[in-house]
């Protein structure tokens, strides 16, 4: 008897803790990385800022239709509005790699070798915002050269020279 009471409350017990937290808000949480995994590489910094620089020549390079054709301006603004989400979203991602890198990898010891460093990131931050919030090609170059410096510097910090590859 009281076993089955036992299962009885515990079962009440999750549906009402189950009932709560579908009401309360959440919110999810993506993280590289706080632990000590030691896996850091400046690649994926590449590949978000290459994607920003590609939107934004995509982007000045689109010509809007030439007439009132409404099927036409709903294609031109379609594809619009997605590369600028794409272009948005991927400096938006740059920033948090540069982030990573800059507070999680690179420490005090680090400033000796590269006196620029912290000056370096701040600036590349401030890139991927610049990009996030315009259409200006000079400013994504401007970024993919800051991501090279920072790619030499990192790669230089743990005693190799990995060649700047990009994808496009």
């Amino acid at each position: 008897m009281y076993r089955e009471a036992f299962f009885n409350y515990r079962k009440m017990f999750r549906s009402a803790l189950k009932t709560i937290l579908n009401i309360l808000p959440t919110q999810t949480a993506k993280a590289h990385c706080d632990g000590p995994c030691g896996v850091y590489d400046p690649a994926s910094t590449r590949v978000a800022a290459e994607a920003v620089l590609s939107m934004t020549k995509k982007l000045l390079a689109m010509e809007p239709p030439e007439n009132n054709d409404p099927a036409a301006w709903a294609s031109y603004n379609n594809t619009f509005s997605r590369y600028v989400a794409i272009k948005e979203e991927q400096a938006k991602e740059a920033k948090q790699e540069l982030l990573i890198l800059w507070t999680d990898y690179f420490k005090p010891e680090h400033l000796a070798s590269y006196p620029d460093l912290h000056d370096t990131f701040w600036k590349a931050a401030k890139l991927c915002s610049a990009c996030k919030v315009n259409i200006d090609q000079s400013k994504a170059e401007e970024l993919m050269q800051a991501v090279e410096k920072i790619h030499h510097m990192f790669w230089k910090s743990k005693g190799r020279a990995d060649s700047w590859v990009t994808a496009s």
